[in-house]
């Protein structure tokens, strides 16, 4: 299951590393394809590991390339993306939700979509919260990595980087 075309702008877009990331995922992909038949597993949590990294990658550049962030932001230890995108905090002049609305060619739907991605196929999947331990199943992992390549695909071709 190819989920992106190499020849598709959102592939040109990658640095190496995501591009790497990225066919690690579909390695995983492939992997557990061929033996989730034989072998089930209580949580696939982890086939999302790799694009949720990706992510994280993809919104750091897009971020960049967009002027939202800073250099030293993108290069430094310390950026949060779950805090910079997170609409609660988006008063904040950290925060970059509301500055991705005022982009020129992007209504509220992009920043929406690019911070559903992020809390519901990292932070709900890498977090762990003893009050609401969250398994995955195999059809849940595949639609967030699917919901992960939609966000990025989307802010790509709407925003004309």
């Amino acid at each position: 299951m190819q989920l992106i075309d190499p020849n598709s702008a959102l592939w040109t877009y990658f640095p190496e590393e995501i591009k790497g990331l990225i066919t690690d995922g579909q390695i995983v992909l492939e992997f557990v394809q061929k033996y989730r038949e034989k072998e089930e597993v209580s949580d696939y949590s982890f086939m999302v590991f790799p694009f949720a990294k990706a992510y994280e990658g993809f919104l750091k550049k897009f971020l960049l390339d967009s002027k939202l962030i800073q250099p030293e932001d993108y290069y430094g230890d310390d950026i949060r993306i779950g805090r910079i995108l997170n609409p609660k905090y988006e008063k904040e002049t950290s925060n970059v939700f509301r500055r991705i609305c005022q982009h020129p060619k992007v209504g509220s739907d992009v920043p929406r979509l690019l911070w559903n991605a992020w809390k519901s196929g990292r932070n709900l999947v890498f977090h762990y919260f003893p009050h609401n331990f969250r398994r995955l199943s195999y059809n849940e992992a595949l639609d967030l990595i699917k919901e992960i390549v939609k966000a990025m695909e989307t802010a790509i071709s709407l925003c004309k980087l």
